[in-house]
């Protein structure tokens, strides 16, 4: 992204009105914002499984939620997911009533635990097979996190759903995805929102706002622009890591994305 918000191609990052061309390297063709990818992280907020609601679970969303992740794995696609636990606890929110920081990051941390058991269970109701592993130890429940043992589920078809964060105060769940991202091996981290992209500044406000298909890793860093917290886009850039920021309520958004469709916003290195 440049300071020009206008059509065309500048410093080689498509505006948001640009055509999407192939890379110089032929990794990506014509109408299409990248390879097709065959292993990725889906993060996604808490706030999603609570649907239009302001706290708890919606069945409703959670099944929507898990069809699509479904699509994804039946067309061979090696999916994990990182689940946010905000429809429950968010812990910054919690300590500024006075609870302990780390205490109320921890409460999140059990909070996605919750999420994570509720769509293990409609996947399973899909016919899906899936595992869940969380950074706390909670043997009834889940398996702890091990990595090579989540690649190897990966490997087999199965879903992991990686829980309780990095199991540290302090640190987002999108700082989450993006570690588990590296660790197992992704090519890239899938963030599900309430909109289709990146703007820059919120469109439920700003009828005026501006989408853009491609940004830069310092672009966004720079702007502030609401993608994902600071530490998850260093991460990411620091090791070249794509991300793509999309509507996650939209009818086969996960599979269009990992296709390399053009939606919502690809973050990489010089918007490529």
């Amino acid at each position: 992204m440049t300071g020009d918000e206008g059509s065309g191609v500048q410093n080689g990052i498509t505006s948001r009105d640009g055509a999407t061309a192939a890379t110089a390297d032929g990794a990506a063709v014509a109408g299409e914002a990248h390879p097709r990818w065959h292993r990725v992280v889906l993060k996604l907020s808490g706030q999603a499984f609570a649907g239009g609601e302001p706290l708890g679970i919606s069945p409703d969303a959670v099944v929507h939620i898990a069809r699509e992740v479904s699509a994804a794995a039946r067309e061979g696609i090696q999916v994990a997911a990182v689940v946010g636990g905000g429809n429950m606890f968010r812990g910054a929110v919690l300590s500024q009533r006075g609870i302990d920081r780390a205490r109320a990051d921890y409460m999140g941390m059990l909070g996605t635990v919750i999420n994570c058991l509720a769509l293990q269970d409609t996947l399973e109701k899909l016919g899906v097979e899936t595992r869940v592993q969380t950074a706390i130890t909670m043997g009834q429940v889940a398996e702890p996190y091990i990595p090579r043992k989540a690649i190897r589920h990966l490997e087999k078809g199965r879903i992991v759903i990686f829980g309780a964060g990095l199991g540290a105060p302090f640190f987002s769940t999108d700082t989450c995805a993006a570690q588990r991202a590296l660790e197992i091996g992704a090519q890239a981290v899938l963030k599900g929102t309430q909109v289709d992209g990146v703007y820059d500044k919120d469109p439920r406000k700003s009828p005026d706002a501006v989408r853009f298909d491609r940004l830069d890793y310092g672009e966004v860093l720079r702007r502030e622009l609401k993608v994902m917290d600071a530490t998850a886009v260093s991460l990411c850039m620091d090791n070249d890591l794509p991300i793509v920021v999309f509507e996650l309520m939209g009818e086969g958004n996960v599979l269009r994305a990992v296709r390399g469709e053009n939606i919502g916003t690809l973050v990489s290195r010089s918007g490529r």
